[in-house]
Order: structure tokens, then sequence, then C-alpha cells
């Protein structure tokens, strides 16, 4: 259902006279209510042990290349995957919202999700949900444990927004062995102050990233950030861009300046890797929710039960890592150059609803 975006339990149930199910599953295929009940009542971990084998396979294939400066990132944000005033579970989080009734109650899930950015593939690794009473970087800890013990060797560097300018991330990742850089703001207010003070008498250095022209201040040795363990290195960058208006046919040059902390030092990444990680976190938005929620029904409430959101995200990051994978290295590039990923999905369901004819020995 996921790999072939169908979109819901009913549209698979639906497709219950496809000749495909009996050859692949010798069975026939449970009906709607059925596969919700299972989901809820079955263990996650099962899933997660699937992508991990994907990974592997694909790290084996060194299909998994790092990015030019060779640090490997991995990325965590947040993702509230539904909200209702009405239908809520036990595992459901709270907050009052001013409508024009009043002060209600809204009912809503959200989870930490993480993903490896490589040259050529972007990997959805693991997924936590936030539970009721903990704040996101208290869930992000505790995805981060597990992923450090599933793949150790997977990253170098953890990445993440303001939010994640946090000591208890910055000294867990330290403890690991690896480094951190997250987008510096407002809540470190003496460290952007003293940061700002020394960059005021340094001259920037100066460097393109494309189309953007970048002037970049990059100092280390911090220590106005005294609950984590380490001095911090904070770079600066102030990015120009010319953009062409639709409008008047105009060239307006769009200015935006960046803040990040990082424990990296300068002898391992350079001001113009900072920047490229810095800017690589926006991977996790683009190329990992847009495109889950978007094409591949990553938000659907297929069951409002805690365990069975859970399952069904899960099930959504393996059918988006495998169709990745699948379109990068298992189509020829002239396919590539003429297909787009969308219409191969198509053709993927185009093949299921007409039966499928290829042969399968046995189900997954």
């Amino acid at each position: 259902m996921c790999l072939s975006r169908l979109g819901s339990l009913n549209a698979l149930e639906g497709a219950q006279g496809v000749p495909f199910w009996k050859r692949w599953l010798e069975a026939s295929l449970p009906s709607a209510d059925s596969v919700g009940r299972i989901c809820a009542g079955m263990a996650p971990a099962p899933i997660r042990v699937v992508n991990q084998n994907i990974y592997a396979q694909l790290k084996r294939n060194k299909a998994l290349p790092p990015p030019w400066h060779g640090l490997i990132p991995l990325i965590f944000d947040g993702h509230e995957t539904h909200a209702s005033y009405r239908r809520h579970c036990e595992g459901c989080l709270q907050r009052n919202v001013e409508t024009s009734k009043g002060k209600r109650i809204q009912y809503y899930h959200r989870n930490v999700t993480a993903m490896i950015a490589t040259e050529e593939l972007p990997f959805l690794v693991d997924s936590e949900p936030q539970i009721p009473g903990e704040d996101e970087v208290a869930c992000a800890l505790r995805l981060l444990d597990r992923i450090l013990c599933d793949y150790p060797r997977a990253f170098d560097v953890v990445l993440g927004d303001g939010l994640y300018t946090d000591p208890r991330l910055y000294n867990f990742v330290l403890d690991h062995g690896k480094d951190v850089l997250t987008v510096l703001k407002d809540e470190r207010r003496d460290l952007i102050q003293d940061a700002r003070a020394l960059f005021s008498g340094r001259l920037p250095t100066e460097f393109s990233r494309g189309k953007t022209s970048v002037s970049c201040w990059d100092l280390e040795g911090f220590t106005s950030w005294p609950t984590v363990k380490t001095p911090v290195r904070v770079v600066r960058s102030r990015e120009v861009t010319k953009v062409r208006r639709q409008l008047d046919d105009q060239v307006e040059e769009v200015t935006s300046e960046w803040l990040w902390a990082t424990t990296l030092p300068i002898a391992r990444a350079s001001s113009r890797a900072v920047v490229t990680l810095g800017h690589t976190r926006w991977d996790i938005e683009n190329k990992g929710f847009n495109e889950a929620v978007t094409y591949w029904h990553a938000d659907h409430l297929y069951k409002h039960h805690p365990t069975a959101i859970l399952v069904f995200w899960l099930l959504s990051m393996v059918a988006v890592n495998l169709f990745h994978a699948f379109f990068r290295y298992n189509l020829k590039p002239a396919l590539r150059a003429r297909t787009t990923m969308l219409m191969a999905g198509r053709l993927m369901l185009a093949e299921l609803l007409d039966g499928a004819s290829i042969e399968l020995q046995y189900p997954p």
C-alpha cells in the first residue's frame, strides 16, 4: 500500500481482487479493519530492522557516499502528523488553541524523525513518537540513543534547528564521540553577543555557493555557554542571492544571515563545509517530510492508535527509502532522464492493479 501509494486502507481493500496478492501472499488479502487492528497490535521493532537491512545493503554496495566535505550528517526534526478537536487516544498530545468560540483543546500526534544526507541519496533512518509530558529534545535524545546502537558508524555530525541548540543534546552527542551543529538563535544570547562583538573587527572569508555569494566569519573557543562541556565554535554567514522576479523581470538581491554553533573544529571542517552542513539541515524538510507527506500519504491517519500511527509512519519511511534506491540505482540513466519519480510511482501502481507480471516466490 505504501510503496504503490494507494493512500488508504480502503483503497488497499479495494484491490483484493488483483491476482498479485494470491501469488505473493498465497492467501487472500485481509480487510481494511484487520490491517488496522494488526498494525495497532504489532511491535515497531521489526520494521526498524527492515530499514536497517536496507541501509546495510546500500552501504555494502557503496551507494551512500559522503558529501564533498567528507562528513555525513544525521538530521533531526520534529513533525506533526495530524491534529483534531474531537478524536483522541491515550497517545495524543494536547494544547489549548484560541478559536472564535474561545479556548479549545486540540489533540495531535508528533514525532521526531532522523535522516542521513549522503551525496546521492537521502535515507530516512528512524522515528520516535513524542509522548505526553516531554519536549522535542527529550524525544530526540531517546531516538538518538537507539540510532547510536543501530547505526553507530552511519554519521559523523548531528544537525538540528534552533530548538536543538540545547546543552542536553550537545553533551549527549559529545559523550558518544560525535559532533553537533545547530542553528544559533536568541536562546543563547550571551554566546551571540560575544560572537558578534568579535566578528565586528574581522574581515570575512568570501566564497560562492551556486548563485549565492557568501561572506563568512568563523571563530572557535567560545566559553560563553558554560553548560556545554567543551568550548564551541560559532560561524556567521551573510548570503546574497540574485533573484529575477517573474512579475517585472527585474533582478533583486536577497540577503539573509545565519548563525551556527558547532563542536566541529576548524581543522576538521572548513567554513565552507560548516555553511554547507548548516543548509543541509533543510533536506529533512524538502526531501523528507514534504515528499513523504505530499506523494506518499505519510500523514494519512490509517488508524487512530499510537502504535498503528508509528507503524504506518515507519512503513512509509521504508517505502520512500526503497523507492529512492530503486529509482537511482536500478533504472538506467537514459530511462531516468525521461521518467520522473512521480511517473515511476504511477507505473508501479498500474502494474499492481494489472496483476504484477513479475513473479515473487515469497513475501518479504
